[in-house]
């Protein structure tokens, strides 16, 4: 437990005291203010972090023009004024504590010390830049809303609360990491959210013991239920709609002030493979999306792991002009097929990555004109053959079909030890390797939730919203049939 210290009376040493503790903080302002026959105060400030039009409408000028009420003593009138000036717009409060008031100092308070009295007077006048609200740029919609979060927290609860304008939403607030004290808030709905989640979030986050917390995946690396799985336990977006719409289902979403992602707990797997506009569209676009999205996901991982099992073990089960046709063009290559496909594969998620890393006008280019150059190279060359280019490329680009990129993470991982199965083994690894990915995701969870859910532990009537979608009217009159996954 910290030492408490209080001010003292005298105001000199007070401000010593203050200059000791922001040491070396050049941004950290100190104000003396002398007024006729006045107590003498002191303004302490962060430059940049408050608004200092408040500052000199509403402290400098009533203290200089207003005079000291009579009847009153020192710290009264001032009171007096502070409040009568501030309060209307502002927090105000009196704290005499000193690593309270450093805190506060830091976070975009004013601070306003009397000669004489052992208290501060604080406001809250915090203002810095901010950046605008703008489109989401990973989760992009064609219908739907364009906003999305930013850093500054109260930005992005406000957002919220526009869209859930009911007294149930509620919003608890914490302090996290020792030297960060990073603000987050805690958001549900009360009678819908499960209270088991609610209190495991809330044990979880209680239990958080960083120095720092700089982003929103500190949180959720430290609050997870495995650690060593590729597959997200807790969903994360930048849509204000699509956090409203978890939490009607009853889910937690976690802000973090700086980040302008969203936690969300718990989530299943499913949930991943949705995207927003698959409640805002028709019910029959988007249930023919969703089939197509999930042939090609499962396309997108198995895909080159298929082509190297019946090219190396089963060829029968290949017809023989294709598979003819595919030994011509292989004919020349110095590799297996399984290093051949290993290679490409390095080199797509090799160029995948530089376009993101690349600043954002050059990136997308040099992905594409990287692909297309390295690959006719390396087939022109003999080193790699031109079915395996289009084996990984075709596979690459189903994988886009993905609505959240981060859902994406695991299944791209997942495909590289499909591939070593499958060209030691043929179908019969393959399949080792399916099983065994499908066994591992049934024993996950987020945060009591089965994360395979609802397909295993089935649930009949959730799993109907996996598969389609049905209109708005029915899902309306099926009650807990309305259940989303």
């Amino acid at each position: 437990m910290r030492t408490i210290m209080n001010i003292g009376t005298d105001l000199k040493a007070n401000e010593q005291a203050f200059k000791d503790v922001f040491q070396n903080c050049s941004d950290v302002k100190f104000r003396e203010i002398a007024i006729n026959d006045q107590p003498k105060l002191l303004m302490i400030y962060t430059d940049g972090m408050v608004d200092t039009d408040i500052v000199l409408s509403h402290v400098l000028k009533p203290l200089l023009y207003n005079g000291q009420p009579k009847g009153l003593g020192a710290m009264d009138s001032i009171a007096h004024m502070f409040n009568r000036e501030l309060l209307p717009v502002l927090e105000t409060m009196r704290l005499s504590d000193t690593t309270a008031i450093a805190e506060l100092i830091l976070k975009g308070h004013l601070a306003l010390l009397i000669d004489g009295e052992p208290h501060a007077l604080l406001a809250d006048i915090q203002r810095f830049e901010a950046r605008s609200i703008e489109e989401p740029t990973e989760e992009a919609t064609l219908r739907g809303s364009k906003e999305s979060f930013t850093e500054n927290l109260r930005t992005n609860t406000t957002m919220i609360r526009r869209i859930l304008g009911t007294p149930k939403l509620k919003m608890e607030s914490y302090k996290i990491g020792s030297l960060s004290q990073t603000e987050i808030v805690i958001t549900y709905i009360e009678g819908k959210v499960s209270t088991d989640v609610l209190k495991t979030v809330r044990e979880r986050i209680g239990k958080i013991e960083l120095e720092g917390i700089l982003e929103s995946g500190y949180i959720e690396e430290s609050i997870e239920d495995f650690h060593f799985t590729p597959f997200q336990q807790m969903g994360n977006t930048e849509r204000p709609d699509v956090v409203a719409a978890e939490l009607l289902e009853g889910k937690v979403a976690i802000i973090t002030n700086g980040s302008p992602f969203v936690l969300i707990a718990p989530v299943t797997f499913w949930g991943g493979l949705q995207a927003p506009d698959d409640y805002y569209e028709r019910f029959l676009f988007v249930d023919f999306s969703r089939w197509i999205r999930f042939m090609f996901i499962l396309f997108s991982v198995l895909f080159p792991s298929l082509y190297i099992a019946l090219t190396n073990y089963h060829q029968e089960m290949v017809p023989l002009k294709l598979m003819t046709t595919i030994a011509m063009l292989r004919e020349k290559s110095p590799f297996p097929t399984v290093i051949e496909v290993l290679l490409m594969e390095l080199m797509f998620e090799g160029l995948r990555e530089a376009g993101i890393r690349l600043p954002m006008q050059i990136g997308p280019l040099v992905t594409v004109a990287g692909a297309l150059v390295i690959g006719e190279a390396a087939v022109r060359a003999g080193i790699i053959s031109a079915p395996i280019v289009i084996v990984v490329a075709a596979a690459g680009i189903a994988s886009f079909v993905i609505p959240r990129y981060r859902a994406g993470y695991p299944l791209r991982m997942l495909r590289f030890p499909l591939l070593v199965l499958s060209g030691l083994f043929g179908l019969f690894g393959m399949a080792v390797g399916i099983i065994a990915i499908l066994i591992h995701m049934i024993h996950l969870s987020s945060f009591g939730t089965p994360f395979f859910s609802p397909v295993a532990p089935l649930a009949s009537r959730r799993l109907k919203d996996i598969l389609v979608r049905k209109p708005r009217k029915l899902v309306k009159r099926s009650g807990p049939e309305a259940e989303s996954s």
